[in-house]
């Protein structure tokens, strides 16, 4: 340095007197720390354990903000969402209150396709507009990572146009945002009965677009009978491979064709949904590391009964995340709290698997456990302080949102 200071130093941070739930498996359940401190220098945790253990120049840090006994937890992460899009799906909610089914409305030409044509219809500046509120309704509770799903255009341009949006709202919140390449979600009108058709043309050149201009961060897609077969799957993914961009799969959420099996032959970050998953598919998943994601908003909208088999996942050893599923007709559901609960509640998962399905295991989903998802040295120091007495109320509370304030890479934001 030439003996001159350096004119933008690092600044220290300190949060004090905290009792940590750190997710961290090798301190037990919850990882949790009494009488805690975290320190961070800049954007990153230097250290996370017993106060009375830190080092004294982390001590006399640049800021230091006594937590007065309060939880603190990783920031939250939504691993799965379709944020931005157009319009809504009110109507369709009303017809399957009447007694249509989520088949019967998606074949006479609703469900997606009406998404579809509300969201070509707006610009990109129109598509963030939109999807504002709902990111910051996450945000509002503790979320500092989104992951925003395309598949809303079913067009090149469209699809482009979505991910640019998703991009674009990282620029105006304190928030990451990681993107997913989805058109392999429905089949267009005009390509009705041409799936190979519409891959070759659509999906596969969106792809290698996406990829280019550097806007996809993952691949997904729709195995169904409604939606794509594994073996037109298996095309998309083997160009993403090919790209080198990870996959993730909507895997068995109302039959069961392999899907699962098929995205951990690749390896695949995530397999979603998973009601009519079976014990091999489950098996399969955990060799391959692949992670669970349940989607109770899904389950609870579309009023199903089969139940994900939850059972066979920790029977497997599968790694079990949580997410909204936000989007506008089966789960439109901004709040990650409600989502702990509802999977608590209908799903039967415990404590720490909510707490960990929207934290660790919702980081190792999109895979960024190396990033965040946890609280601990190295990591970006993206955290929630609660006004809690005990981590069980940030599942058993309906409707109550005890966040006292978020801080994404060492930058506080209060409520």
């Amino acid at each position: 340095m030439n003996g001159k200071e350096n004119p933008n130093p690092v600044r220290t941070s300190l949060w004090r007197n905290a009792r940590l739930a750190t997710l961290r498996e090798e301190l037990g359940p919850l990882g949790v720390i009494e009488n805690g401190a975290i320190a961070a220098r800049g954007e990153r945790i230097v250290y996370a354990g017993l106060e009375a253990g830190l080092p004294p120049e982390l001590a006399r840090a640049d800021q230091i903000f006594d937590c007065e006994g309060r939880w603190v937890t990783p920031a939250l992460i939504d691993c799965h969402t379709h944020i931005v899009h157009g319009g809504n799906r009110a109507r369709e909610f009303q017809l399957r209150l009447e007694g249509a089914t989520y088949e019967e409305i998606a074949r006479a030409g609703g469900g997606i396709a009406s998404t579809v044509e509300a969201t070509n219809a707006l610009s990109v500046d129109a598509l963030v507009e939109a999807a504002l509120p709902r990111l910051d309704a996450l945000l509002a509770e503790g979320v500092s990572t989104v992951e925003i799903k395309s598949g809303y255009g079913l067009n090149v341009e469209t699809e482009l146009k979505m991910l640019r949006a998703a991009r674009r709202l990282e620029n105006l919140r304190p928030v990451r945002i990681v993107t997913t390449y989805l058109a392999v979600h429905a089949t267009p009108p005009e390509y009705r009965g041409r799936n190979g058709d519409y891959i070759a043309e659509v999906v596969l050149p969106g792809l290698a677009a996406a990829h280019a201009e550097g806007l996809a961060d993952a691949v997904d897609g729709f195995c169904e009978g409604i939606a794509f077969s594994p073996a037109e799957i298996g095309l998309v993914f083997d160009k993403a491979k090919s790209l080198g961009l990870p996959v993730k799969l909507h895997a068995e959420q109302l039959s069961d064709l392999g899907g699962a099996k098929l995205a951990a032959s690749y390896g695949a970050l995530s397999a979603d949904h998973l009601e009519y998953l079976d014990a091999a598919g489950a098996a399969a998943m955990a060799r391959a590391g692949t992670v669970a994601v349940l989607l109770p908003g899904a389950f609870y909208t579309l009023r199903e009964k089969q139940l994900p088999p939850v059972e066979a996942l920790r029977e497997t050893g599968t790694r079990i995340a949580i997410a909204t599923d936000c989007n506008p007709g089966t789960s439109p559901l901004t709040s990650l709290l409600l989502t702990m609960n509802m999977s608590a509640t209908l799903f039967r998962l415990t404590l720490e698997e909510c707490l960990a399905g929207v934290t660790r295991e919702a980081a190792r989903a999109l895979g960024i456990l190396g990033e965040t998802g946890t609280i601990e040295a190295g990591k970006s120091a993206d955290l929630a302080i609660w006004n809690i007495d005990q981590p069980a109320e940030l599942i058993y509370r309906i409707g109550f949102n005890p966040l006292r304030e978020r801080i994404f890479k060492g930058e506080r934001i209060l409520r």
